[in-house]
């Protein structure tokens, strides 16, 4: 990507997580579930990576594999230089004060029979980082920077609207000055009204505090107005990534071009007529089928695409643009796309 390896502050390697599948009599494992299944990128610091995908393509479990709520079946995640996989529960717990989550829904993710200031304050009891007044002084400042006052402390999570919740899932999020965040559809369960305020507060806190964000959602016209660079996420495999600019405007990828197509535009006739519907549904990732993983849905399918799985190949890299796929026609055939914007 033309940058040395000191300027990620995320590597992941080559990373898988399986759920185990029991059954019979013995309840034996007699197969898994392959949700995420061999992915690798890096993340800039203060920079934001978008995941796209399906339900069930895996986002939210490589969200949460990243952060070790799951525990990897394999591969690597460096996080600050750190394999946090080899470490011990010690350093793990001291190195999370730099990686925190934003969950989907922010109802479920604050604890009802706490306070506000009980949930904000969480963090510093925990890792023991500010007590006292100094404590009190930055609660009211985490508040006023997601937009609340604090008046708020003593009010209960019940009492509030989805976009005031997720606010205070932001604040608590805020509270040990991470220098990753992991957003996991942080505004899919907002009204459509609240989701532009919430999505413009993240980008300006990643301004201020020069944090780095994974986010991940459904919405491309939303991954498109947040993310520097994007990976498109099918059946637990990375199919497609570039910088956001790029895959908007020339995807490579048949299942990409799908996603894209279903943006909706402004004008119903061209909507119409550049839509690209899938056939089928997502195949079951716990018997993903044969060679690549899309080949049942693809228009574009060839004989190969059955047989051999296509790995995420560095297809257009110029002038400092970065563009892989996982595609046999493209690396075949070399159908590049001919204008890119200028980075």
């Amino acid at each position: 990507m033309g940058n040395s390896t000191s300027s990620y502050i995320l590597r992941v390697k080559n990373l898988k997580k399986h759920f185990p599948v029991y059954g019979g009599i013995f309840s034996r494992q007699k197969g898994a579930v392959y949700a995420v299944d061999g992915v690798s990128f890096c993340l800039e610091a203060g920079k934001t990576l978008g995941i796209v995908g399906e339900s069930g393509c895996g986002k939210t479990t490589l969200a949460r594999t990243l952060i070790k709520l799951y525990k990897p079946t394999s591969g690597e995640i460096f996080f600050l230089e750190k394999n946090i996989n080899k470490l011990s529960k010690k350093d793990l717990r001291a190195i999370r004060k730099n990686m925190q989550m934003i969950f989907q829904d922010p109802f479920e993710s604050l604890n009802s029979r706490h306070t506000i200031k009980q949930i904000i304050e969480e963090p510093f009891i925990i890792h023991k980082t500010v007590s006292g007044k100094k404590r009190d002084s930055k609660i009211a400042d985490l508040l006023n920077r997601v937009g609340l006052s604090k008046k708020v402390l003593s009010c209960y999570p019940h009492e509030f609207s989805g976009g005031q919740r997720q606010r205070i899932g932001i604040a608590r999020a805020l509270a040990l000055n991470p220098k990753l965040i992991i957003c996991d559809e942080p505004v899919s369960a907002l009204d459509v009204s609240i989701q532009s305020q919430i999505l413009n507060l993240l980008l300006d806190l990643q301004k201020e505090m020069k944090i780095a964000y994974v986010f991940i959602a459904h919405d491309l016209a939303v991954v498109k107005h947040v993310s520097d660079m994007v990976a498109v996420m099918y059946l637990g495999k990375i199919v497609e990534f570039a910088h956001a600019d790029i895959i908007y405007k020339n995807p490579l990828h048949p299942y990409t071009k799908a996603l894209i197509s279903s943006i909706p535009v402004p004008d119903p006739n061209i909507c119409a007529d550049k839509t690209i519907v899938l056939e089928g549904d997502v195949p079951n990732p716990a018997s993903p089928p044969s060679g690549c993983r899309f080949h049942t849905r693809c228009s574009e399918v060839m004989a190969i695409c059955e047989k051999k799985e296509p790995e995420l190949t560095d297809i257009f890299n110029k002038d400092g643009l970065f563009h892989q796929t996982a595609c046999h026609l493209r690396t075949m055939t070399k159908l590049f796309p001919q204008s890119y914007p200028r980075s």
